[in-house]
């Protein structure tokens, strides 16, 4: 693909596969079960969420 064919900021395509997604995730799930697969995180995942977290609470001050 040359730089040319590749959307920039504001791609539409990619916008539209995402809200899709979330949609489908929505709709195929419970909110309980939504709420338990974001408690189960791994070691990695838990890590990462936490150091966001901390980054944005640093932010917020």
């Amino acid at each position: 693909m040359s730089k040319k064919d590749q959307p920039g900021e504001g791609n539409r395509a990619a916008d539209q596969r995402y809200r899709e997604a979330a949609r489908e995730t929505v709709a195929e799930t419970t909110e309980q079960e939504r709420a338990e697969k974001a408690r189960n995180l791994s070691p990695r995942e838990k890590e990462r969420a936490e150091k966001a977290e901390r980054e944005g609470l640093q932010r917020k001050k």
